[in-house]
């Protein structure tokens, strides 16, 4: 396309800007983006020559074209000049500051293409702000915005104009009397404390390594006087959120002493707001950053603050969790990060607090202490170490409970303490009891005590319901994923094939829960899981016995292994597909229930696999089936195994 048609092409298309139909100005704005995808400088030009030529055009045909402005910078800053830049940028500083009123759009498309272009020209757009950024001189409230998004978007170009540009600000600040004006102030502060620790964050890699924290502590006493003392007290929520938020960050660039004599003053003011905003979200996010702060110093202050911000973080934490409440999910995290520093302050403290918790009856307390535990286990596994058997005996009455809620979190915090060797503890073997248990309830009886749900499962197994329920697959019901024995089922399988350490803990102990009948709803996960911890300890000695007794009676005889897996794999399809499960870890420890069944049942078993893959639960003949089995797998009545009793007939 020559440059008189693609000049053209734009004076069109900006023209039907104007169009009074919404899905045409939609439709037009696609097209001159695609074409500045092309030609991104003249796209820049004609849309700067239009604006200008346009001064009555509307206030919302000039956001779209600053829209296009933006889109087109944003993905060819680096083909830019240094003149099409410097154009842009004061194109979009005199449209940003054209009205003192607010028109949010319009100023935030103007201040979006100063961002953009400052990415690669910081000091370009940086010399046309301070100029409308002067001492003594209130500025546009975009200004204000648009130096917060350049310390984000070009941290390294940024920093070292944050020490005058903060000169010029604190006298401004006592001047500010709009709510909406010291919001921004707020916001600023806020981006450029974050930016300054992100540029001190990677000093190695900076510009100019020699800037230290010590440059701008002062400067950030001040604004955080003003900010605490005065601009928290407003009866303005969103100000008083602003403040919040600006407070985090900038307490890791207070000076030591400051913050050590601030924090007896600055943790019970942002408790306090716990009770007025029920967006709390920001409040324990900043409460986050300031106890990194004090903690990084080594605050002694943060001994005499525990109790209160233990039990306020504590009530933060057992709100419900609601899925359609993304505010309420996100405080959440910001809380347990709040606890993560305590626990690595003050783990005596912190457990002291929790545990005794666990021993109510509450089910928003022990859920929420559950979730602390967790969280604490993982995020200070050092702190943590020796008090481990404290942990493991304060869950005796956690382990009891039948609400499905605090299941859940038993189960979340029991794999967390896998990951940590908790279970290699006395009192760990316990814990993997109760996995198993929780695997074994029938999903549609989650919610009835253990002593029903064992009686139905001893049904279950001696009496099989006259229709039995179909195989697994698309169109049957599973259990909800977020269920206790989903849970239970996927936590068991992950430890047992992802947690190296456990290895040994879970082998030969899972064996145990094979015979017993009340487990029996466990036995596809528990197949699973022993299935591949024995070809782990086949791969590390090819030739040895997975089973080592050792006179220790509670393991199962190989006998009675067999005779269960046989009896299970009689109905193939129960429990999520019990029958190939019981299969597999038949084969996998076929040398340990007899050492000639290798070369028989590395023959048979593929086969039987091969044939229930074939079939479902309306079409597999049950003789059949049972007949193939005993073919397969029984013993040979011509040559029975040595000191075994003939082979039972089901």
């Amino acid at each position: 396309m020559s440059e008189a048609y693609v000049k053209r092409l734009f004076a069109i298309l900006l023209d039907a800007v104007t169009d009074k139909d919404p899905q045409v100005q939609e439709q037009v704005c696609g097209a001159l983006c695609a074409l500045g995808e092309s030609q991104p400088v003249e796209a820049l030009r004609a849309c700067e020559e239009h604006l200008r030529l346009h001064e009555k055009l509307a206030h919302p045909y000039r956001t779209m074209i600053l829209r296009v402005m933006e889109t087109v910078v944003s993905s060819h800053v680096g083909e830019l000049d240094e003149d099409v830049a410097r154009a842009s940028i004061l194109l979009a500083s005199s449209e940003m500051t054209r009205v003192k009123e607010l028109v949010c759009d319009w100023q935030q498309a103007a201040s979006n293409v100063l961002v953009a272009v400052g990415k690669r020209f910081i000091s370009s757009v940086m010399e046309e702000m301070l100029s409308k950024f002067q001492p003594g001189v209130l500025p546009h409230h975009f200004v204000v915005q648009t130096l917060a998004n350049l310390s984000v978007s070009n941290v390294f170009g940024m920093v070292p104009f944050l020490t005058s540009i903060l000169n010029t600000m604190l006298p401004m600040l006592s001047a500010a009397k709009p709510d909406s004006m010291r919001v921004a102030f707020c916001c600023a502060l806020q981006r450029f404390s974050e930016s300054t620790l992100e540029y001190l964050a990677d000093l190695d890699q900076a510009p100019d390594p020699t800037v230290r924290k010590d440059a701008f502590a002062t400067d950030i006493f001040s604004a955080y006087d003003i900010l605490f003392h005065h601009w928290l007290q407003s009866r303005e929520a969103k100000l008083r959120l602003a403040v919040v938020e600006a407070l985090g960050p900038m307490s890791h660039l207070l000076p030591s002493e400051k913050l050590e004599e601030q924090l007896p003053k600055l943790l019970p003011g942002l408790l306090g707001l716990y009770k007025k905003h029920a967006e709390t979200v920001h409040v324990s996010k900043s409460l986050g950053q300031i106890l990194e702060a004090a903690a990084s110093v080594g605050s002694r202050t943060l001994d005499v603050q525990l109790d209160s911000l233990l039990a306020a973080l504590h009530a933060q934490v057992c709100v419900p969790v609601e899925s359609s409440s993304p505010l309420v999910v996100s405080n959440q995290k910001e809380v347990l990060r709040c606890f993560t520093v305590l626990a690595c302050c003050s783990p005596d403290r912190l457990l002291a607090f929790l545990l005794p918790k666990l021993d109510t009856s509450n089910e928003r307390t022990r859920v929420g202490t559950l979730q602390v535990v967790r969280h604490v286990i993982n995020s200070a596994a050092a702190q943590m170490e020796v008090k481990q058997p404290f942990i493991l005996s304060s869950m005796k009455l956690p382990l009891l409970d039948t609400n499905s809620k605090v299941k859940r979190a038993v189960v979340q915090v029991i794999s967390a303490m896998a990951h940590h060797g908790y279970l290699e503890q006395p009192g760990g073997e316990a814990m993997i009891e109760y996995i198993v248990q929780q695997c074994a309830l029938p999903p549609e009886a989650e919610g009835r005590s253990p002593q029903r749900c064992n009686l139905e499962s001893r049904e279950h197994t001696l009496r099989p319901p006259l229709r039995q329920p179909r195989k697994l697959g698309a169109d049957s019901e599973a259990p909800a994923a977020d269920s206790v024995r989903a849970i239970s089922v996927s936590t068991l399988y992950l430890v047992s094939t992802t947690v190296d350490r456990m290895g040994d803990v879970l082998w030969p102990y899972l064996l145990e829960f094979l015979v017993p009948v009340r487990f029996t709803g466990a036995l596809t996960p528990l197949c699973r899981s022993l299935v591949h911890l024995a070809q782990k300890r086949q791969e590390a000695g090819a030739h040895a016995l997975l089973i080592q007794y050792n006179g220790n009676a509670t393991l199962p005889s190989p006998y009675a292994m067999t005779t269960r897996l046989l009896a299970v794999s009689s109905s193939p399809y129960l429990g999520d597909g019990r029958g190939a499960a019981s299969l597999r870890l038949l084969s996998a420890l076929h040398r340990d229930i007899h050492p000639m069944l290798g070369q028989r049942w590395a023959t048979a078993i593929p086969l039987l696999l091969e044939h229930l893959d074939g079939y479902t639960e309306e079409t597999l003949s049950r003789k059949e089936w049972e007949e193939k089995l005993l073919t397969a797998l029984g013993p040979s009545p011509a040559s029975p195994v040595k000191g075994r009793a003939p082979a039972p007939h089901w």
